[in-house]
């Protein structure tokens, strides 16, 4: 489906899976939609390793700035990390 875009549908299926059969009977229907489609969002997300143009970038960075929780992805993992320079300095082995 579209809305996968370029992620990973085998997984996702297998995740959506695994995480719909452990899930308490108790959970609301708009609890496990909320649920799944989170699950949908990480799946389709920009991975490490992914080359993007700037065009693409540029939009990403928009995209971040106007969404609320930007910061962190559903599984509570921060999406950026802020760099000092000399946090940069270090990585080329200048410092």
């Amino acid at each position: 489906p579209a809305l996968l875009g370029q992620g990973d549908a085998r997984g996702l299926v297998v995740d959506l899976a695994d995480e719909l059969a452990a899930y308490d009977e108790a959970l609301s229907l708009k609890e496990r939609l909320d649920h799944v489609a989170a699950t949908m969002a990480c799946h389709g997300s920009v991975r490490a390793g992914r080359t993007l143009s700037v065009a693409e970038m540029n939009a990403l960075l928009r995209e971040m700035e106007v969404t609320p929780h930007s910061g962190q992805c559903n599984h509570g993992r921060p999406t950026w990390i802020k760099l000092g320079h000399g946090d940069i300095e270090k990585l080329f082995g200048r410092k």
